[in-house]
């Protein structure tokens, strides 16, 4: 052994590397051979409990320079290079020392402070080409399946975007269906004598259709004339947001919804505006509050806890500090705005306590008829006259009206009539709006106060059917020359109808797709328009 050591030791590098690569054609050779016997002799190949040969097991346990098994210690124990390559220690040393500047098999730069030892016993490399291949397509179909997923959600927003814009011009189209079809039917629906009566004054001419509420629950309209914009009560559109009711700004210069304004926790059943001071937005709901907003900021600027749920309210046109609210007890409120904290006065029914379901202010007039003023207060066993003395000095008058079927009851300021409708009953199947002249019995004893009272000027016929407690309206004619219109709504036939109040001649009958709860005239840049309002849509007709 020693002899070898110093013989192996003597020989050049070069030598070295000949007798190297001859011992690896001679290695080759008896692999080779060995190969071709076992091919021979399957039995003894698959002898090895593992299935491998005898060369298999060799492979990794001998120095490519010496081939001879290298050592777990002493000088030919395993070593390696930077490169990675393995070696006996001493024959790779002794290959660096002799002028050997490369790695015996890459060839790549190496020098004797590279040389690191190894400690394992057996060192063989594991095949797992197949699993780095196998990682990596699994990586690529992962990044791949990211993009994929990626797309689908954009398609899916886009979709979505695609399905909103689809619900809302489905909504415009079904609109424009109804405007033409309103327009188209806004001919046919008069009768030839309506057409000779209405041909000589003017009629009303459908003008737009304006979503108010999708989900419906719009109650009362209301006309701001200094805004110039119609007001509707409805449920807030962002129930989640901001719950509660409110009112829906629709601007009559371009009839679109433009806002909505919070006020109320619970249904709004009244809307007023004040004569005299702007903007200023006078509200009764069932949540027991009336309140005061400001529809330049609006924003509520007061607010009255009235205890009980408030049916309706009104201004007094005589002295602008005052308001009243209608309660479902069947009292009237008087507040002073000046004052925040409470009511000033209380005006107590005179009969049974149902619920104030209109209230109306008529001004002092100098008339002969009617020179008083005060408040007209609906029940549904009929209404009461509160003459307004002066201050909160208030006397009532019992209107004789019908009982237990009273609805509402509005006014016509100017010429002194107030219009009740009844809902259909027994005694009349139909409904009926009753136009009543106000009048006050003359004082001919010092002694005894003056009486006001009514009486029936004409009666108008609508349809069989009156579930809701439906607003009807008493206005001068846009026709001018003293005449009077009257409207209603018709619930059996969803439709607004308009009367001559002089001779009692139905005018138009304009159709609505509900039916119609309120109804408003207003007038812009001197043009006259109806609006009439139903659980979700408000429809303007102009008069022409």
């Amino acid at each position: 052994m020693k002899l070898l050591t110093s013989l192996r030791s003597s020989v050049s590098p070069e030598a070295e590397g000949t007798r190297a690569a001859a011992q690896e054609t001679e290695v080759t050779d008896r692999v080779s051979s060995q190969a071709v016997s076992e091919s021979e002799d399957p039995v003894s190949a698959a002898a090895s409990p593992t299935g491998k040969t005898q060369a298999d097991e060799g492979e990794g346990e001998t120095c490519s320079i010496c081939f001879e098994p290298w050592t777990t210690a002493g000088d030919h124990r395993l070593a390696a290079l930077r490169c990675g390559h393995l070696f006996g220690y001493i024959c790779i040393s002794r290959w660096l020392t002799s002028g050997g500047n490369k790695c015996p098999q890459c060839n790549k730069p190496a020098k004797r402070g590279h040389i690191i030892f190894l400690y394992a016993r057996r060192l063989k490399a594991l095949d797992n080409a197949e699993e780095v291949r196998l990682k990596s397509r699994l990586e690529l179909e992962q990044g791949s399946r990211r993009m994929e997923q990626l797309e689908v959600a954009q398609c899916r927003q886009q979709m979505q975007l695609v399905a909103d814009e689809n619900v809302r011009l489905r909504k415009e189209v079904e609109v424009w269906k109804a405007q033409a079809a309103f327009g188209s039917f806004q001919g046919a629906s008069l009768s030839s004598s309506q057409r000779q009566d209405s041909s000589s004054g003017g009629h009303y001419v459908f003008s737009k259709a304006v979503l108010v509420s999708q989900t419906g629950g719009s109650r009362v309209l209301s006309y701001c004339e200094p805004l110039g914009c119609l007001l509707a009560s409805q449920p807030s559109p962002q129930a989640t947001l901001v719950p509660g009711f409110g009112v829906k700004k629709i601007s009559t210069a371009t009839l679109k919804p433009s806002q909505y304004v919070p006020i109320h926790s619970k249904q709004i059943r009244g809307l007023a505006f004040s004569r005299h001071q702007d903007s200023l937005l006078l509200s009764a709901a069932l949540d027991n509050t009336l309140k005061l907003t400001s529809l330049m900021t609006n924003t509520v600027v007061q607010a009255y806890n009235t205890g009980r749920p408030v049916w309706s309210c009104c201004w007094c046109h005589d002295n602008n500090n005052y308001v009243y609210a209608g309660l479902a007890s069947g009292s009237v409120l008087v507040y002073d705005t000046r004052d925040t904290s409470t009511h000033v006065q209380e005006l107590a029914p005179l009969r049974s306590s149902c619920p104030v379901v209109s209230l109306s202010y008529i001004p002092r007039a100098a008339s002969s008829m009617f020179p008083c003023g005060g408040l007209i207060a609906g029940t549904l066993e009929g209404g009461c006259f509160w003459e307004h003395i002066e201050g909160t000095t208030y006397t009532p008058h019992i209107l004789p009206l019908e009982s237990g079927s009273c609805t509402d009851i509005q006014v016509e300021p100017d010429s002194r009539h107030c219009l009740v409708t009844y809902r259909p009953g027994r005694a009349h199947p139909s409904l009926r709006c009753v136009l009543m002249e106000l009048s006050r019995t003359p004082q001919t004893d010092s002694r005894q106060p003056p009486v006001c009272s009514c009486s029936p000027v004409q009666t108008f016929t609508a349809g069989s059917s009156c579930k809701l407690l439906t607003k009807s309206a008493v206005f001068k004619s846009p026709a001018g020359e003293g005449a009077t219109l009257v409207c209603a709504g018709d619930e059996a036939t969803n439709s607004t109808m308009v009367w001559d109040a002089a001779t009692g001649a139905l005018l138009q009958k304009m159709p609505a797709d509900l039916p119609v709860l309120d109804i408003c005239p207003f007038g812009v840049n001197q043009s006259s328009f109806l609006a009439s309002l139903t659980e979700k849509m408000l429809k303007v007709y102009k008069w022409e």
